[in-house]
């Protein structure tokens, strides 16, 4: 009879739902970049694994549309999958048997040949566009690839000499604290014979590339103004393929990226602003879509039809259309628009985040796709077909039976009465009707950002606990059109703030199951540094989690990678008028003495966005004032964590300091 009562009860527990851990994280596998073969019929994509507890790496997967059958690339790691234009072969970056970098493999995965090898650099360079293109005749590979500088030698010796005013690395390296100073150039190789031809040089960076449907020229983009470490200005250039010999596309104040041959070679979309005033790290205007004749006439904002941060393009393979992602309320949408110029068509409409994308012929297109309830899966779309396909479903095991939450979309208006400002609800599991729960504010980096209705695995971690997290979109945040992003302009620390707070109100007055003794903050980058001013300026919350914050906007803006960032934001330099005192005002540090609320600062190591400092000042006054806190530092990291087991160890300190400081 025990036997059986035990069976029934193991039963019964087999049936039931569990919800998500932290270490489920080892297991989730998502989409990254998707590339449709030039007759449609196959699909090269990339899929990142994190059980290792390091960085992610990623791992190429081809798949045969009709019978569905797939293989994955061999060799420890592989990206970038690039199909020749015979759909023949896929020239991509993989490492296999001691060597790492360009190699070509056949269409079904298979004669994996190494070319070349094919490195990179730590200096700071958004927004790149393709490192590799196939020529026309797919006989050749033309790739980026890393050289010295002239500063490489003194930079990295003993001891090390600086003389760049970009001395540091790229934000996220998390490896060294110092530029390489290698430059990119572009390379070709002979898929035949193996022969590897330079043919660009000097002291500039050429990235970007793509290969002209004649053949003769490669597109690329670079900075080449006089002093390019301080003038953040890229522009598109063209270089021969014959004899090295470089034009000039555009010649703008601002900046151009990603650009793309239209099929017949008279054409290049891409995207860019309109303002001079522009940053390394980031730009507060919103890119839109371009096109251009081929001989630099001819410049069309066609994108500007869509108000809200759109992507790098690609061409319909009529020429008909471009495809580009747009930014909107917390999605990101996959958008069609007709290539001179017109009404956009929403491709991808339901909640979510589109990532890497691709088309064919006859209006057919794969893209990865963050659902509500996933990571990035792979969906393919007919032109002619009424149903989408999901050709992935790479969670399914670790996520079945999984109750995962619910996400909801709330607005509010702002305390100037400005803007109906959007925030996005992630619910507690097993709420009841006379049930209270914890409510974790989760603020975005930017701060020209956005948060969303996308999968995200630490809410929905905190959601099994029975906790509610609120993201929102405060002013400055992106997808919510020009003039919402610029309100943050001159204002930091100010307005952005309050949305932010208003927000909590207004959660917690429609929803009254949220316990209001047991409400804590977080965010990472400006997030990070909204949580800290926050806790300056209220002790609503009973703790509080800044990842790698701007403390102190004086001392950050001589230490970190991109020295601009304040002039974006206010408009001069901190030296000129009396911007350095109006900085100082709108720094945490100055208020530290009012701060009541615990606060346990995560920073990597070797951040050279936000540079360690800035937790570390903030340390020592909370210290000074009484207040607990605690600096957790984790090595090998940049700008915000990648090392899977870090993560999980910052999820997992993250809900032992909430328990620790709310109210049982």
């Amino acid at each position: 009879m025990k036997a059986l009562l035990l069976l029934s009860v193991v039963s019964v527990l087999g049936a039931q739902t569990t919800r998500l851990v932290s270490s489920d994280l080892y297991r989730l596998r998502n989409v990254g970049d998707v590339r449709l073969s030039p007759d449609g019929g196959k699909i090269a994509y990339t899929v990142s694994y994190t059980e290792k507890g390091g960085k992610p790496y990623s791992k190429i997967e081809i798949l045969d549309v009709a019978s569905k059958k797939r293989v994955m690339l061999g060799g420890e790691t592989s990206g970038n999958p690039v199909w020749s234009p015979d759909g023949t072969k896929i020239a991509c970056s993989l490492t296999a048997e001691g060597r790492s970098g360009l190699h070509v493999v056949n269409a079904d995965g298979s004669g994996a040949r190494f070319l070349s090898k094919m490195e990179g650099t730590n200096s700071p360079l958004p927004l790149t566009g393709p490192s590799i293109t196939w020529s026309p005749d797919s006989k050749r590979v033309a790739f980026v690839d890393a050289r010295p500088g002239p500063e490489t030698a003194d930079a990295s010796g003993d001891p090390v000499v600086i003389t760049r005013y970009l001395y540091k690395p790229d934000h996220d390296e998390g490896n060294t604290r110092f530029n390489d100073n290698r430059r990119l150039h572009i390379f070709l190789a002979d898929v035949g014979t193996g022969e590897i031809k330079q043919i660009t040089d000097g002291v500039f960076y050429e990235h970007s590339i793509d290969w002209s449907p004649g053949g003769q020229e490669i597109l690329f983009v670079s900075n080449r103004e006089p002093d390019a470490d301080i003038f953040h200005n890229y522009d598109i250039w063209a270089v021969r393929v014959a004899d090295g010999v470089i034009r000039r596309i555009t010649s703008t104040e601002h900046a151009e990226y990603m650009p793309r041959w239209s099929p017949d070679g008279k054409r290049i979309a891409y995207i860019g602003t309109r303002r001079g005033l522009t940053d390394l790290e980031t730009t507060m205007e919103d890119t839109h879509v371009w096109t251009v004749n081929a001989d630099g006439t001819g410049r069309r904002e066609i994108g500007r039809v869509v108000d809200n941060r759109q992507g790098g393009p690609l061409w319909a393979p009529e020429g008909t259309h471009v495809y580009f992602t747009a930014l909107d309320r917390g999605n990101v949408r996959l958008v069609r628009l007709p290539a001179g110029g017109g009404v956009p068509e929403t491709l991808v409409k339901e909640r979510g985040t589109v990532g890497g994308f691709s088309v064919a012929r006859g209006g057919r297109y794969a893209y990865a796709f963050t659902g509500v309830k996933d990571t990035a899966q792979l969906f393919l779309k007919d032109g002619s077909a009424a149903a989408v396909q999901q050709l992935t479903a790479l969670n399914a095991e670790v996520l079945q039976g999984k109750e995962l939450a619910e996400v909801e979309a709330f607005t509010f208006q702002s305390n100037d009465f400005k803007f109906d400002v959007e925030a996005y609800l992630t619910l507690p599991l097993g709420k009841t009707a006379d049930s209270k729960h914890p409510l974790i504010v989760m603020i975005h980096g930017g701060p020209h950002a956005q948060q969303g209705p996308a999968f995200n695995f630490k809410a929905q971690v905190y959601a099994a606990r029975g906790w509610a997290t609120l993201m929102v979109n405060y002013r400055g945040s992106t997808g919510y059109g020009q003039k919402f992003a610029d309100a943050v302009f001159g204002d930091q620390n100010g307005n952005e703030g309050q949305d932010v707070l208003y927000a909590v109100s207004a959660a917690a007055r429609r929803n009254p199951w949220i316990d209001r003794e047991r409400m804590g903050v977080e965010g990472g980058s400006y997030g990070g540094q909204l949580s800290a001013w926050l806790v300056t300026q209220t002790h609503i919350f009973k703790a509080a989690i800044p990842l790698a914050p701007i403390i102190n906007l004086v001392s950050y803006n001589y230490m970190t990678y991109y020295n601009m960032y304040e002039q974006m934001t206010f408009g001069v330099l901190p030296h000129q008028g009396d911007l350095m005192d109006t900085l100082w005002k709108r720094s945490s540090l100055r208020y530290v003495a009012q701060v009541k609320t615990p606060v346990m600062l995560l920073h990597g190591e070797n951040d050279n966005d936000v540079c360690i400092a800035e937790s570390e000042q903030f340390y020592i006054g909370l210290k000074d004032v009484g207040v607990d806190a605690v600096m957790v530092r984790y090595p090998r990291e940049g700008h915000g964590l990648k090392e899977t087991k870090h993560i999980i160890d910052s999820i997992d300190r993250s809900i032992r300091w909430y328990e620790k400081y709310f109210p049982r």
